[in-house]
């Protein structure tokens, strides 16, 4: 197929109670990009009403959130960040399973909050009293010389829970006696106040320390000690119970997640549709080739309480607005991304995604010629399309490419006689095969090491490659031709540099360049198959206005026009000129190749004598070869890239489409 798929544009009426349902259908299948709602809008200027509430997209976005965040706090991997294929729109069992797992992972979050904290003031309230303990001062005059605040006496235990909850864990209270009511309280200097004022209230009686104790008492840092062994514990077991919850929730999380995201994507895309109080309209572009298997599973889907309506390109936009979908096999569609990071081709005309992936991997093998390394990037190629790979996903788009090259890189390796940058352990299979089919046998079909021998050789293939640059540049105009014709550009079509009068200076100027190589001869008869194009470049614009009946004919002027006409030939000259001989890069770099495999060789076999040199020569051939697939493959990557954006695509590509991007819930896997 070298033009983009037949596109409909698709106008849908759906009632409230069924928009959810389409919408998750249009998600999953990608068939339907949306398009603008100017055309909708006439029909409904102002939304009745906001079907949408704005509390129920934060509640939506609060709940969504608090489930990833509950998650995380479980430490549950492969939380997904997108709806699955298999992802349905959140019901009421889902809204219930989600509430649930939120309470119960907040009472966990809650009591171990609970814990740390307590765990905290223990530590630091057993800290302030160590750092105390081995002062020679009375315990009366401690609370004048630390940040502590300690208490002792009588405090009935009945009270003690209502102490603490009063105080609200701004105190620790220490049991010195098991068996009775006697308690020390401690608290920090800023929370003195308020211990004594609760202690007061609930009818704390102080007990006098003797004037001759010195230090704290060990009743308590037992007692603290004790608290804090009860408290790590208490955490103990709340990690065991996070684990189990972890366990007990994991899977489902995943696909509550996941079902939240299929609904936030929903609500956010229903915010922008035009909407009535019980219907939505729904307005997008749709392949031809998917449209009635579209219609019937939206019928299906609603029961038939949906209304369709199909349009023409034509009738509703221009090609420019109408989005380009191609649609190739794995060779070639591996070369569209190629396409479009230049540009969308307009909606109508030509794709020149096919021509692409023959004349990139053509150029690129001629370029990297070499079985072995050739070989490798064959091998990238298959570990990067491995679905399982990783590590390498983020490069599965270029494995069909990386594959098509290496294929072609070891073709003209099996040409050049090179594996590895070895050019000997082909020579005897080559020479074996050419005897027996042509009777004079070689070593080397194509030896592009210079030398008296193949100098010859070595202009032919430069040769060679400008011809497949000719071919190019011709694919290029024919193209241009076409597609001005089918936008109704006539005057671009036939009297512009790339249309039919530039193609037909450039092909007459081919013929006589390979006569006279042939042994042929200028003669006067050449100046008219070179005129006449250019005398309908220069005059374009004037023979079109003349052509349309439009005047004036010289709409700028006539200086105007004469400097414009001479700009033009003199672009024409030099573009052709130099889109054609820029392709002896192509033989350029597949010599540089040959040369930088040549000095990989010689220096391998140069060490292959010292001490440990089968090392070294390993160590050489190894490292180079590395060396020459990465950074030369990049290299040539780049200069094909080149010669396909500045002398194949500047014959055409003028102008840009829209590319096709239908609805989705998940990322485009390559």
């Amino acid at each position: 197929m070298i033009r983009p798929q037949k596109m409909k544009l698709i106008r849908l009426v759906v009632l409230e109670n069924d928009v959810n349902a389409v919408l998750e259908f249009l998600g999953h299948s990608a068939v339907m990009q949306f398009s603008k709602q100017e055309e909708l809008q006439k029909i409904n200027q102002q939304k009745d009403t906001a079907l949408i509430s704005a509390d129920e997209a934060v509640e939506l976005s609060n709940l969504l959130e608090q489930i990833k965040n509950a998650a995380l706090w479980l430490g549950i991997s492969g939380v997904p960040d997108e709806p699955s294929e298999s992802s349905r729109l959140p019901g009421t069992l889902e809204k219930e399973r989600a509430t649930a797992f939120v309470i119960a992972i907040q009472a966990l979050q809650d009591r171990e909050n609970i814990l740390m904290e307590e765990k905290h003031r223990l530590d630091s309230t057993i800290n302030e009293a160590r750092s105390f303990s081995s002062l020679n001062a009375p315990f009366s005059d401690l609370d004048q010389l630390s940040y502590l605040t300690l208490r002792i006496g009588r405090l009935d235990p009945k009270r003690h829970a209502e102490v603490e909850e009063a105080l609200d864990g701004r105190a620790v209270f220490v049991r010195l006696d098991s068996n009775s009511d006697r308690i020390l309280a401690a608290a920090s200097r800023k929370g003195r106040f308020a211990l004594d004022t609760e202690l007061k209230k609930h009818e704390f009686i102080p007990i006098t320390v003797p004037e001759d104790y010195h230090g704290v008492p060990a009743e308590v840092f037992a007692g603290l000690e004790a608290k804090i062994a009860d408290t790590e514990r208490a955490l103990t077991d709340l990690a065991t119970a996070k684990a189990a919850a972890r366990l007990q929730w994991e899977a489902d999380v995943r696909t509550l997640i996941a079902s939240y995201l299929l609904e936030e994507s929903v609500q956010t895309l229903k915010e922008e549709l035009v909407a009535t109080k019980s219907a939505y309209f729904l307005s997008g572009w749709v392949a031809s080739d998917t449209l009635q298997s579209l219609i019937v599973q939206l019928e299906q889907l609603t029961g038939n309480r949906i209304a369709i309506r199909v349009f023409e390109p034509s009738e509703v936009a221009s090609v420019q607005e109408v989005p380009v979908s191609i649609k190739h096999g794995a060779f070639v569609r591996g070369f569209e991304p190629l396409i479009f990071s230049y540009g969308a081709p307009l909606y109508g005309t030509i794709d020149p995604t096919p021509f692409v992936a023959f004349f990139f991997t053509l150029l690129f093998g001629i370029m990297f010629g070499d079985v072995g390394q050739g070989l490798v990037l064959f091998l990238l190629g298959l570990l990067t399309g491995k679905k399982d790979a990783t590590v390498l996903k983020g490069y599965r788009h270029f494995s069909a490419p990386l594959k098509a090259v290496g294929c072609a890189s070891m073709v003209m390796g099996l040409f050049y006689g090179s594996v590895f940058s070895n050019e000997t352990l082909l020579e005897a299979p080559t020479h074996a095969i050419t005897g027996a089919l042509t009777g004079h046998p070689v070593d080397h079909i194509l030896h592009l090491m210079p030398n008296a021998d193949n100098m010859t050789k070595i202009f032919y293939f430069f040769g060679f490659t400008i011809a497949i640059g000719a071919i190019l540049n011709s694919i290029g105009l024919v193209i241009n031709i076409i597609n001005q014709i089918t936008l109704k550009h006539y005057e671009y079509a036939f009297f512009s540099k790339t249309g039919l009068a530039g193609a037909l200076f450039f092909w007459y100027a081919l013929f006589i360049v390979v006569r006279i190589i042939l042994g042929g001869h200028f003669v006067i008869l050449d100046m008219v198959g070179l005129i006449v194009p250019m005398f309908f470049i220069f005059f374009r614009p004037v023979l079109w206005r003349l052509i349309c009946g439009k005047r004036p004919i010289c709409e700028e002027g006539l200086l105007s026009f004469i400097i414009e006409g001479i700009v033009e030939i003199i672009e024409t000259f030099s573009n052709y000129l130099s889109n054609t001989v820029s392709f002896l890069r192509v033989g350029a770099f597949a010599l540089s190749h040959v040369i930088l495999s040549f000095i990989v060789f010689t220096m391998a076999g140069k060490v292959s004598n010292i001490i440990l040199g089968p090392i070294w020569s390993l160590i050489i051939m190894v490292f180079g070869n590395l060396v020459i697939i990465f950074l030369e493959g990049m290299i040539v990557a780049i200069q094909v890239v080149r010669l396909q954006y500045y002398e194949f695509f500047g014959k055409f590509f003028t102008e840009t489409g829209v590319k096709f991007a239908p609805f989705r819930f998940r990322k485009e896997k390559l």
